[in-house]
């Protein structure tokens, strides 16, 4: 009896191991989620809420905010989740918080603390003099790195060899506000490896190399003539600073040596595990409360994390107390955008309700009276959400607007895809908050003393720089 009883229990153990262990058709159900369109506008004012403490409390109340940064967030994000489950009921707040938390933020948050992690370990020596050639030099390769490494591998590889070939410069914000506008943003225009946003493109169907073919042009009219700009705008300030006295140099003249090589090896195992994530589909998931985690993706998170803890354990001391690493600006974004992942679900939620939805607006504006896309509007809106909102899901949002068919739009609505792509990847650079890296490379040049512009101080150097260039690619592209 005890062996029947034995084997009826491992029989159970199989079968539902079984029925978690199947496709996500085969198992699909109701999913208790938020209806966008019961949804008003008033749904949004935690995120905007927290948006508006990001950009005004470091100024009106910088104490405040370094200490307690992470309760405000908590505050917004509590502001959403309180109503929510008073008005919508438990089961759809529930769902929709643990559908963000487990598939969006905490994948989010493992690949940026991971390319975090070994990026800090590569250390660029030597005495580098940010003049105007050598920053544009360096701005043009991390540019360059970033649609191979991603914008936020390439963002924390090169943040602090930037930083500190400008330490001894009066003026040095200019060059991190480029830095954020190309190596950040632009720079991963060019594979789904490069942003979050083609990544997600990819895994819709968007053949590899779509980016690689059609992207090529607007960024080959775009990052020449931001590095032309930068060019004249460093040059102009070099000159000036040569009339201060000098300040002193904190780093000693030596040769240009990197060290740090294995991490430069576990920034491509990295990139490798992403894209495994991507190509490998066993069709296996796990599902929990109706979210199916799937085996490709709950791999690549496990290679992510043992790939950061390889990198902290081999990595000496020396190289990064060198490098001025610190977990401050990886806990800083940690705490920030969990409380804008959480705000964000409404917004989201009624953008997804499209014409039926409060901002239904939004959506009528990209058709026109025949029923065919407007792609400057596509570009427009689908930058300017992707400015505030998480880029990724304001694609996935514009991309299904739009039908949803890669195929379709990888042929005869082309100039529709390559407008969402271009607006969703340029315009990340048009707010702090736009793409994960602008914040993170925010908080480690002021941990290295260097004065940042404020929230709205940022967008003003954005708005006057980028905005007529994305007007031109406008005119060029999608008129």
């Amino acid at each position: 009896m005890q062996a029947q009883g034995g084997r009826t229990v491992v029989a159970a153990l199989i079968a539902a191991t079984m029925e978690v262990m199947t496709t996500p058709a085969q198992a699909a159900d109701a999913v208790p989620h938020l209806d966008g369109s019961l949804l008003s506008v008033i749904w949004a004012v935690p995120f905007v809420g927290l948006l508006l403490s990001i950009a005004i409390v470091p100024l009106t109340a910088p104490q405040l905010w370094h200490h307690h940064y992470g309760k405000i967030a908590a505050a917004w994000a509590l502001a959403f989740i309180v109503p929510s489950l008073l008005g919508a009921g438990v089961s759809p707040t529930v769902y929709e918080l643990l559908h963000t938390v487990v598939l969006e933020y905490i994948p989010f948050l493992i690949l940026v603390f991971a390319l975090f992690t070994v990026a800090g370990g590569v250390l660029v020596k030597g005495n580098l003099h940010g003049s105007p050639g050598l920053n544009t030099s360096l701005l043009l390769i991390g540019t360059l790195i970033a649609s191979v490494a991603g914008t936020t591998g390439a963002a924390m590889l090169m943040i602090r060899p930037v930083i500190r070939a400008n330490d001894n410069r009066q003026h040095n914000a200019h060059v991190i506000v480029f830095f954020i506008f190309l190596v950040a943003n632009i720079g991963g225009s060019l594979t789904p490896l490069g942003d979050p946003p083609l990544f997600l493109g990819f895994l819709k169907g968007v053949d590899f190399f779509w980016p690689t073919v059609n992207m090529l042009a607007p960024v080959a009219l775009i990052v020449p003539l931001l590095l032309a700009l930068f060019y004249a705008l460093d040059w102009y300030l070099f000159r000036i600073d040569t009339t201060y006295p000098p300040k002193p140099d904190p780093t000693p003249d030596s040769r240009v040596r990197i060290e740090g090589w294995l991490n430069v090896a576990l920034l491509s195992a990295i990139v490798a595990a992403v894209l495994l994530s991507g190509v490998w589909k066993p069709g296996i998931y796990i599902r929990f409360n109706h979210i199916d985690i799937e085996l490709q993706n709950a791999v690549r998170d496990g290679l992510l994390l043992s790939i950061a803890a390889v990198s902290w354990l081999t990595t000496t001391r020396e190289i990064r107390e060198a490098d001025g690493f610190s977990w401050g600006p990886i806990v800083e974004v940690g705490k920030l955008f969990a409380g804008i992942f959480v705000t964000i679900i409404p917004v989201i939620a009624i953008l997804k309700a499209g014409a039926n939805g409060a901002l239904g607006g939004v959506v009528r504006a990209v058709t026109d009276a025949q029923g065919q896309p407007v792609n400057a509007m596509y570009f427009w809106l689908s930058g300017g959400l992707s400015s505030f909102l998480d880029n990724a899901p304001t694609y996935l949002v514009f991309f299904n607007t739009a039908g949803g068919d890669p195929a379709e739009l990888m042929g005869p609505l082309g100039k529709t895809l390559l407008a969402i792509s271009a607006g969703s990847v340029f315009m990340g650079a048009n707010s702090y908050i736009g793409n994960a890296p602008n914040f993170m490379v925010k908080s480690i040049a002021e941990e290295s003393g260097i004065k940042m512009p404020s929230f709205f101080g940022y967008m003003l150097w954005s708005g006057g720089i980028l905005i007529p260039c994305f007007l031109l690619v406008t005119w060029v592209f999608f008129r």
